[in-house]
């Protein structure tokens, strides 16, 4: 029960009773002070100066002086708040990252009562009077609520610009005012402003629960790591003493961007990236697909070298949807389109590869992991479609007859891939699918962003994915030989190459000849020969038999058969007798 002392103004200056000292800055009277007690032989012989951390205005760089002034404060114990909003914390709402649970518990075990009162020129006025006399608050409902019609009126202006008479005298109780404790009848107005913690704590009750179309409670609340001290935790307070429930059913918090070394950013240091300097060079879908991409886990690191990363990454999707495109341009899918039982078994295997990247995406997606999303749609463009199925479709979609079941089959894959792949990658290249959405053929909405979500399918075909992913895996093994025969200039071009595979065990050896007849296109040959072997899987690379025709430049010992076409082989011969076949086709899409 020692009393307060506080010997310091409003101007950090000490005040008339400090003798010796009064009307002097603390700082400049630290040399004095030390002067003085040498004077009086209290100072230890030895003196030294000591280099500490002290705290500083982040604005200004001067040092913060410390006074004890009287404040307003919520009690945190008051009524088990502090109780009730730690079990809720634990118990209903669900943190991302996990560990946000854990820290939120823990600030709130140990907070002491929040400090609501600012001693700043700016913000929201706590609307109290105090006795001119003795300085005792007054608070008074009535007079509360004509601050409040006031300020709804003429805003925070209104408290400030109007005298105590004018915001008292409405209410009729300027007279009977007198000052419990010192019957003084002059009063003043606070000059105190609200924790703007309280301000932004409150949004829940002055925002989701006042306007049309939000909802109460929050799905989510997001925000930097330093937000379990503030926004989340003054949130949650408020909302527990004034509805008794959490403001949120989910918080998801974040690091902080730093530049390519980890250093944060800073106009003194130089390595400010702004957003604005990002969208004039790369376009703001580069911004966003960036944002996708980093763990936010952790603190989010950007530089140029990351950023051309980014636009490496936007492109691999892009040149994935201008091959899709580009091979729809003659394609209706209200005309054209092939019934899933008349779909090659490749184009099954790509659609089902297309449903489960739509499962799992949609699953990282609710899970608001953004860099998982965006490393599935990276595996999938570039490995699944590019290097794998689109790859192997180049073959039916330009050498096929243009109407062919094959072909339209194919085309029937790539538009349902397309129509996926544009809706899932939407929220975060949100300006690009809207291009790409200009030219998918067929009827559809105005926008994607009018589109409902794709159903995600509860049954995979897991004997289709097995089969395909064990293809997938001989076609990497094939790859090799056959990359070291063209680094040896032996073959130009792999439709020069006939494939030997010699295996022993039978079930693989009956799974590669149930799909010879795919086998050269999945492997880019021209020939295919399956033989039974002694070992596990041995692949030899031979010469193909016959010429190189002049139309698909496979090798076919039927090129030279026809008279006609002397230089194609019996496939193409066919194709071009088609009536409805132009010959080879070309890229007619606008889309770059």
């Amino acid at each position: 029960k020692l009393p307060i002392i506080s010997p310091v103004d409003k101007k950090g200056r000490f005040i008339d009773d400090v003798e010796f000292f009064k009307g002097m800055d603390v700082f400049s009277a630290n040399k004095e002070i030390a002067k003085k007690l040498q004077t009086e032989e209290m100072l230890l012989p030895m003196k030294e100066e000591i280099l500490h951390s002290y705290p500083h205005c982040w604005r200004c760089k001067k040092e913060v002086i410390f006074r004890a002034t009287k404040q307003w404060f919520i009690r945190v114990d008051h009524l088990n708040l502090r109780e009730k909003s730690i079990t809720l914390a634990n118990d209903k709402i669900d943190w991302i990252p996990a560990w946000g649970k854990k820290r939120m518990a823990n600030m709130l075990l140990f907070r002491p009562d929040w400090c609501l009162s600012r001693q700043r020129y700016w913000g929201v006025p706590i609307p109290v009077f105090y006795c001119a006399g003795c300085g005792k608050e007054l608070v008074d409902t009535q007079i509360l609520d004509r601050v409040e019609k006031l300020v709804k009126k003429e805003g925070i202006e209104g408290w400030f610009s109007h005298s105590v008479e004018e915001i008292m005298l409405p209410v009729g109780l300027w007279e009977e005012m007198v000052c419990p404790e010192c019957d003084c009848r002059k009063f003043i107005k606070g000059e105190d402003i609200l924790d703007v913690w309280f301000d932004s704590g409150v949004s829940h009750y002055a925002v989701l629960q006042e306007r049309e179309g939000l909802n109460y409670p929050a799905d989510l609340y997001l925000e930097g790591s330093d937000q379990h001290r503030g926004w989340f935790q003054t949130s949650l307070l408020t909302a527990v003493a004034l509805n008794g429930n959490s403001p949120f059913k989910a918080v998801l918090t974040h690091g902080f961007v730093v530049d390519g070394q980890g250093k944060k950013m800073s106009k003194s240091l130089g390595n400010v990236i702004s957003p604005q300097q990002i969208i004039e060079q790369n376009g703001a879908d580069i911004l966003r697909l960036w944002v996708a991409s980093a763990d936010y886990n952790e603190d989010i690191k950007l530089s140029a070298s990351i950023l051309d990363t980014t636009v490496q990454s936007y492109r691999r999707i892009r040149n994935t949807v201008r091959f899709l495109l580009s091979n729809l341009f003659d394609f209706n899918p209200e005309e054209n389109r092939i019934e899933n039982n008349g779909l090659m078994e490749i184009d099954k295997w790509a659609l089902l590869e297309t449903e489960i990247l739509l499962k799992e995406v949609t699953a990282a997606y609710e899970e608001f992991q953004l860099h998982k999303v965006c490393q599935l749609l990276q595996n999938f463009c570039t490995i699944k479609m590019s290097a794998f199925y689109l790859d192997i479709l180049k073959d039916r979609l330009y050498t096929f007859a243009k109407d062919s079941s094959e072909r339209r089959a194919a085309q029937t894959a790539l538009y349902q891939i397309l129509l996926t792949l544009t809706k899932i990658i939407s929220p975060i290249l949100c300006f690009t699918v809207e291009e790409i959405w200009k030219y998918i053929p067929g009827t559809k909405e105005e926008s994607v962003h009018l589109c409902s979500w794709p159903k995600v399918s509860k049954e995979i075909d897991k004997g289709l994915k097995e089969k395909w992913d064990k293809l997938f895996e001989i076609r990497n093994k094939v790859c090799e030989p056959l990359e070291e025969k063209r680094v040896k200039k032996e073959i130009g071009s792999s439709l020069e190459a006939k494939v030997v595979l010699k295996v022993r065990d039978e079930n693989l050896r009956n799974l590669l000849l149930e799909s010879k007849r795919d086998l050269p296109s999945i492997f880019v040959v021209s020939q295919i020969e399956i033989q039974k072997g002694t070992r596990d899987l041995e692949i030899t690379i031979e010469q193909a038999k016959g010429n190189k025709c002049a139309r698909c430049w496979n090798y076919s010992e039927s090129v030279g058969k026809d008279k006609k076409y002397p230089d194609l082989c019996k496939r193409c011969v066919e194709v071009l007798k088609h009536p409805a076949s132009n010959g080879k086709l070309s890229n007619k899409s606008n889309f770059r």
